[in-house]
């Protein structure tokens, strides 16, 4: 990894720890307002509902512009949103529709900043410098969002609510400077204009032509949505089925932190082991798992295991998933194509998230989890055969 590489790991770590805090911080602050669940795990879904309505044009605006500087000015929108953010806190106005309007305003800019984040990793590293790169990205990714970030937020939220909102404005303006420092050009080439319909069109026809990225776009769609349906009743598991402290809270995620890290340094030892088809067939099949054992415990210390194990899974595989479509995208594709990706990946999730809440009020959050582990090892099955079917051109793609 060169030093453009680690200028860019730097701001990426700013902006992530920014916003480790305000995960935890948002479902801490809507929990201490109501207790429905069908409430709660709507801030998730309003969290996610950019990517279903925007993800298209997010994608192809990252294909269109210079992908550094639409990081550097989302960032900066961040910053001015949480801003306000805390000053209606302060005052006393910031009730479940506030945190609703600020979710859905932050999933906006996340939209955009994830197209334009992934798509100049290529640019950076290079196609064999992929996975060591997304590996190191993901290292950062956990620590600031399960290390660093939650148990900070936990922490300043038993203090003053308005506090873990603070830290984040600073930190996004902060990581807005800094990866105006990674040197190069990233605008991706272009052979001639063409209208955003068009670039928006082009994407998703490749997408939907690629006899991989087709089907593992579906399936992980299906995996993201179903797993929402538990992962976004976390903050009421943690409160009234383990009665864990707003602090304690935090902690959980730190716990999920080593489950990721652990993911992260598995995957190339795993990859070399087993190969690329093998290793992406058991990161799947973790994370479903640990989720159909986490609906049976009510221990604060084995809920921490089935946590962490979570998060070894799903950390393997978004390293090797995201690996993979990068090596198999074309750069000036590349934008738009895993714009179409995640509209499909995270457009379910709102759907998802209010289902679990409803299935909460039936059967309880810890069953939820059941549920949605079982209907996630049926998905397993289908990126097995997937990936084992196509593993020659999979394995090709990388030695470009």
């Amino acid at each position: 990894m060169d030093r453009s590489f680690w200028k860019l790991f730097a701001a990426s770590a700013t902006a992530t720890c920014a916003d480790g805090v305000v995960k935890v911080s948002l479902p801490l602050l809507a929990a201490s307002l109501t207790t429905s669940p069908v409430l709660i795990s709507g801030l998730t879904a309003f969290a996610f509902l950019p990517w279903l309505l925007f993800g298209l044009p997010g994608g192809a605006l990252a294909d269109r512009v210079d992908r550094r500087r639409a990081m550097s000015v989302v960032n900066v929108v961040r910053a001015v949103l949480l801003g306000g953010l805390v000053v209606l806190i302060a005052t006393g106005t910031g009730g479940v529709a506030v945190l609703y309007a600020a979710a859905f305003a932050l999933g906006i800019c996340q939209v955009v900043y994830d197209s334009a984040d992934r798509a100049i990793l290529p640019q950076v590293v290079g196609r064999r410098g992929l996975e060591k790169a997304n590996s190191w990205l993901t290292v950062e990714e956990t620590v600031g969002k399960d290390f660093v970030g939650p148990p900070l937020g936990a922490a300043l939220f038993g203090w003053f609510r308005a506090a873990p909102f603070l830290g984040p404005a600073i930190g996004f303006a902060v990581a807005a400077v800094l990866v105006l420092a990674v040197p190069g050009r990233f605008r991706a080439d272009r052979t001639e204009p063409a209208t955003l319909r068009a670039d928006i069109r082009e994407g998703v026809s490749w997408l939907w032509r690629h006899p991989v990225l087709r089907s593992l776009t579906i399936y992980s769609g299906l995996i993201a949505a179903l797993m929402s349906m538990g992962t976004s009743l976390t903050v009421l598991y943690a409160l009234d089925t383990l009665a864990l402290s707003p602090s304690l809270y935090g902690l959980l995620f730190a716990a999920m932190g080593v489950g990721g890290l652990a993911g992260s340094a598995l995957v190339g030892p795993l990859t070399a082991r087993l190969g690329r088809p093998r290793a992406s067939t058991l990161a799947v099949a973790i994370a479903p798992v640990m989720s159909v054992l986490l609906g049976t415990v009510t221990q604060v210390w084995a809920a921490v295991v089935w946590f962490s194990g979570v998060a070894v899974g799903v950390t393997m595989w978004n390293v090797l998933s995201m690996s993979l479509r990068q090596a198999m995208i074309p750069a000036g594709l590349l934008g738009r194509v895993l714009g179409a990706h995640r509209v499909v990946l995270w457009g379910g999730i709102p759907l998802g998230a209010l289902l679990g809440g409803v299935l909460a009020g039936m059967i309880g959050v810890p069953a939820v989890f059941t549920v949605s582990g079982l209907a996630q090892l049926g998905v397993v099955v289908l990126v097995h055969r997937l990936v084992h079917r196509h593993r020659r051109l999979i394995e090709e793609s990388f030695a470009r």
